[in-house]
Parts: structure tokens; sequence; C-alpha cells
């Protein structure tokens, strides 16, 4: 299936954003591990979510998690916590290609109960839960914040609480805050501890205790609305939901954005976007502890002709897809020549080439892709997406939206 997209030339729209994914998904952990009758509010139906759901829910010796990467890394940890429960965790093809090792390694030092049923260091993983008689780990600082914040979660729930110490460069710190700002929500006592040279987070052996909780909007999901933003040439976009003080790490794109002419006023739980004065003529950015928000950028920096150099992509190479490489292949059909570097940096140095001649962008089984390339209508018409389906991996109503806010996405 693809879909065909035409942009509007003025927007004035409110939307609705799904809630939070990352807040979800570690919310819904934290719930069960706390044994609350009280429901989580607002969850998100993006097929992430709903795949930790139905895992938390499912009584099945087979646990299908399909391609939620997230819901892989979380419920390594959770099931491993389970005494007298056995699970074999398993994913898509493409979930059997992600790696797993370091958080099955610091699971199997705090004494867990996990083998490998493919793949050595891959899932699918044949998980036997007992209690954990470990209380010390150390990770480097530089793998997925999603192993840590598995190990984390579930800290609280061991004899001895959880010391974990990160070595080496620290990746994707938001992300670990986050995890710590739910915790402490659901009455956890976790903290980071900054001594010497080595980061180190501590977790007491005290139990959550069950509350009522609300998940907020989708800062990721706003992202892509910025970027309508600044390539509408008239566009005021209302986004209730959105907090500024938000602990999630893509929070930082009002103030990205506001470089590129997106200015944010926020008023009654509402963020309001609108046009501003650009401040720069080239981006220079590290996104390491923004990942997800790389392709946004690479994808309106080139069609507003602004060069940028982003650092930190690392993490890319093993997502939905390898990121990096999708990019350069897409943003190559709309005429953008990108470069990568140590497998970690992209850049757009200003140059371009003839571009396809109805260009229809590849989304490779990446919700991420089709997200962000849909607002490239602004510059290419009209736009075709091939598999436009991935976003209901966390954004399924975003054709909808798009349709809103004036644009018209026809399916072909």
């Amino acid at each position: 299936m693809q879909i065909q997209i035409t942009a509007p030339t003025q927007i004035r729209a409110t939307i609705g954003l799904p809630s939070s994914k990352s807040i979800c998904n570690r919310a819904l952990i934290i719930h069960a591990l706390s044994r609350s009758a009280m429901p989580v509010g607002n969850l998100s139906d993006c097929d992430d979510t709903q795949a930790m759901v139905q895992a938390l829910q499912s009584a099945d010796n087979t646990v299908d998690i399909g391609a939620a990467g997230t819901a892989m890394r979380f419920l390594t940890a959770y099931f491993a916590t389970r005494p007298g429960q056995t699970r074999l965790l398993t994913g898509s093809a493409r979930m059997q290609q992600r790696p797993i090792r370091p958080l099955v390694d610091a699971l199997r030092t705090l004494g867990a109960d996990i083998a490998y049923a493919g793949n050595e260091g891959f899932p699918p993983l044949l998980i036997r839960g007992k209690e954990l008689t470990g209380n010390k780990v150390t990770l480097p600082g530089d793998v997925s914040s999603q192993y840590i914040s598995a190990l984390l979660m579930i800290g609280p729930m061991l004899s001895g609480g959880l010391t974990l110490h990160l070595s080496g460069r620290l990746i994707s710190r938001p992300y670990i805050d986050l995890t710590l700002s739910l915790m402490k929500a659901f009455g956890a006592d976790a903290a980071w501890e900054e001594s010497g040279n080595t980061p180190t987070l501590r977790v007491s052996p005290q139990p959550y205790r069950p509350v009522a909780f609300n998940v907020e909007s989708d800062w990721s999901a706003a992202s892509y609305w910025y970027e309508i933003a600044a390539l509408c040439d008239d566009a005021v976009i209302s986004l209730p939901g959105l907090q500024t003080d938000s602990p999630q790490g893509d929070s930082a794109v009002a103030r990205l954005f506001e470089l590129l002419g997106v200015t944010t006023t926020f008023a009654d739980g509402c963020a309001v976007l609108r046009k501003c004065e650009r401040t720069i003529g080239r981006m220079d950015c590290d996104f390491t502890n923004q990942p997800d928000l790389a392709q946004t950028f690479v994808v309106t920096c080139a069609l507003l002709g602004i060069p940028f150099r982003f650092e930190g992509l690392q993490s890319l190479k093993i997502k939905e897809t390898d990121r990096m490489a999708a990019l350069r292949n897409e943003m190559r059909k709309l005429g953008y020549i990108l470069r990568e570097e140590n497998d970690a940096v992209l850049s757009w140095d200003g140059e371009c080439v003839r571009p396809d001649t109805a260009p229809a962008i590849d989304t490779y089984d990446d919700h991420r892709m089709a997200l962000a390339f849909a607002p490239a209508a602004f510059r290419v018409q009209p736009l075709v997406l091939r598999d436009p389906h991935v976003i209901s991996k966390s954004y399924p109503r975003y054709w909808d939206d798009l349709s809103q806010a004036g644009f018209i996405c026809t399916p072909l």
C-alpha cells in the first residue's frame, strides 16, 4: 500500500497528540510491580504500548511482542523477577536481529535465569523467573538507555536494592532521568550518586506503592508538528497536553526548533506553535540525548536549505531499521546527498543532485521514517510514501490528524 500526500498552504489546527509511549511503557511495568488495582490513565493506543499491555496480561508461556523494542528490554527484566513463571519472550524477524546481550549479562549477574532460544546475544529469550539475590552491576554508559531503565525499574524488588555503575561515556541521560521520575512517582527511592569518575545509580529495597497515574502527551509526536510549522509558510498549531517541565527528553524539540523559526507559547495546558525569525544558517547538534529527533531534524534542515552536522546518532544503527542508511537513501531521492561518519554522524553540506521524478519514499518498517518524511510534501507535490501503516507503532492517528490540518492524504 502507498499513500499520496499533498500539503496545504495554510494551517490553523488543534491536534490531540498521542500520549507518551516512553512514559506509558515505563508506567505499565512499574504499575505491574506495584500490584496496583488503579489503571494507568491516558494510555497510548499505539502498537508498542498495546504489545506491553497484552504481554503483562497474558498467561501464555510464549510472549510475542512483535517489533516493540522497548517492551522486549523492559519485559526481559520484569519476567526475570517473577518466581515460578517461565516465559519464551520473542518478537519479529527484525527484533531477533537487535542485540540484547548487555542486558542479559547484567541480569545474570544479579542471579537471573535467562537462556538464548536462538542466536547467542539476540532474542528470543527463555526466561525462568526467580528471586534475584544480586544487587550490584556495571554497564557501559553508552549502551541503550532501555537496558539501564529495565534494570532500574526492578531495583525496588531486589532484597538488597540495586547499585548500578555506568562506565565510560554516558548517553541518553534524559531517558534514565525519565525512568527515575516515574519510579519516584510510585514511591521508589532511586537517585543518581555522582561520585568520582563513575556515575552511579542507587535504588533502595523500598517497594513501589499503588498510585493513580495519568500519562502526558508525547513530545516525540509533537516534533512532527514542529517540522510542519517550520516548513509551512503560514501555520498556527495548538498541541494540548504538553508540559513545559516535562521529564521527556524530547521536550528539547521546542528549544531546538526556535532556532529554525518556530516559537512555542504555553497557555491553559496547551502549546501553541507559530512562525518566528530563523536565527541560524547552519545547525550543528549532538543528539546523544534525543536520538529519536534525528530524522525530524534531518528532513527539516535539508528542506529549509540549512546545512547541518548531527552527532551522537550511534543508536540509530540498531533501531527498527538502520536509520542512518535509510535517511541517506531516501534523502537522495529528494536530491540531498548526506554524509555518514563513524556510524555516529550525519551531515549535509548543501550538496544537491537532481531529485527522482515522482519520488516514492520507503519507510523500512520504521514508524519514524513515515512520520518525519510526510511533511516533505511541502516541497514535493505530491509526495508518495510506501507502507504508511507503520505509523501504528507510535502514532496511529497521524494520517487522520494531517487530514484535519488540511493535508490531502490519498491511499493508492
